[in-house]
């Protein structure tokens, strides 16, 4: 799972900008992830559902427990 991550953030990001800073590539990238990969890519290793999905209900299980 992480070699496909790294692979979508390389090839929808980071290959495609210049950043001045570290600062701004952080930034840049955990945007990246927040609003673009983690609520709407769907993941074979975790049945199809994109990962915020799969956070969520975890969370539900674990109030209900």
């Amino acid at each position: 799972m992480a070699e496909s991550f790294f692979a979508a953030l390389k090839n929808e990001l980071v290959n495609r900008t210049v950043y001045p800073t570290r600062r701004a590539a952080m930034s840049d990238i955990a945007k990246f992830i927040e609003t673009r990969y983690n609520p709407k890519r769907l993941h074979s290793a975790i049945g199809y559902r994109p990962p915020n999905e799969v956070h969520d209900a975890y969370e539900s299980q674990q109030q209900a427990a």
